[in-house]
């Protein structure tokens, strides 16, 4: 795949960004030489290559996907300037 001038205006344009002719030339080359890195790497085989979260072998945190309250209503509500029952009370507003 590659980028042409057409290209990087259009995309410019969506992006809304000012893009110079010059720019646009240097642009279109930098896009190709990156897109051609992309497709280096897809030559890689990476079948039978386990995804990682890290560089170092490490076993993912889990919790028990339960249901709950939060526990945290109390602490949601402290700083408000009225409350009843953990619920925020805001002046009736009547026009």
């Amino acid at each position: 795949m590659s980028v042409d001038l057409q290209t990087v205006k259009r995309v410019a344009h969506l992006a809304r960004i000012a893009v110079s002719e010059e720019d646009a030339d240097r642009m279109t080359g930098e896009l190709n030489a990156i897109l051609g890195f992309v497709e280096q790497l897809n030559e890689v085989d990476v079948s039978g290559v386990e995804p990682m979260t890290s560089v170092t072998p490490m076993e993912m945190k889990k919790r028990r996907d339960v249901v709950t309250d939060g526990g945290k209503a109390g602490d949601i509500v402290a700083n408000a300037p009225a409350t009843e029952e953990n619920f925020f009370l805001v002046p009736k507003v009547v026009e």
